[in-house]
């Protein structure tokens, strides 16, 4: 029955989770998402991030409240572990080793889906905005990674890149 609870709350918790690490990142990149996006994001995230803006304000035009919610959104379902017995530094822990990975896995979920884009249809109406979400990761890798045969190889590069930082985060959490 546990492992039930803790995959709804898993996936009610990346949903949320993941709207507010899209909203922080938006704001922080000062990108305009499309109405549908931006209705999705702010209708599923505003409930949280309101009141929050009310203890922690945006400073240097970052949107802290969101990150902020997401970390405590991540906290909240790791919690669930505490009914396993854990200790509340361990679930802090957990807590913000779950909160880097959603970031990683949330920057290489945005790569996959522009090189899906850019296969399928590259003048679908979403794919301007999520390469404008990647821009900022893929320009430093531009100036490295040549071009090959007119082949982009930095999205591969960069999530080769994020994989590798999921490892050493997974080695600096389990102490290897």
């Amino acid at each position: 029955m546990l492992s039930i609870v803790k995959l709804i709350v898993d996936a009610i918790a990346t949903l949320l989770g993941g709207a507010l690490l899209l909203r922080f990142w938006m704001q922080a990149i000062r990108v305009r998402p499309p109405a549908s996006v931006a209705q999705f994001t702010f209708q599923l995230s505003d409930w949280l991030v309101r009141p929050l803006r009310r203890i922690v304000p945006g400073v240097g035009g970052y949107d802290w409240a969101s990150l902020i919610g997401a970390f405590l959104i991540v906290l909240l379902a790791t919690s669930v572990m505490y009914l396993a017995g854990w200790t509340t530094p361990l679930v802090l822990l957990m807590a913000f080793q779950r909160f880097l990975e959603w970031i990683l896995y949330g920057f290489m979920a945005l790569l996959v889906i522009e090189a899906i884009f850019s296969w399928v249809n590259p003048h679908a109406p979403l794919a301007p905005f999520v390469r404008a979400l990647n821009e900022p990761l893929l320009r430093p890798l531009r100036r490295v990674v040549p071009l090959v045969g007119n082949l982009d190889l930095s999205l591969l590069v960069a999530l080769i890149l994020l994989q590798i930082a999921l490892l050493v985060l997974g080695m600096l959490f389990s102490g290897r």
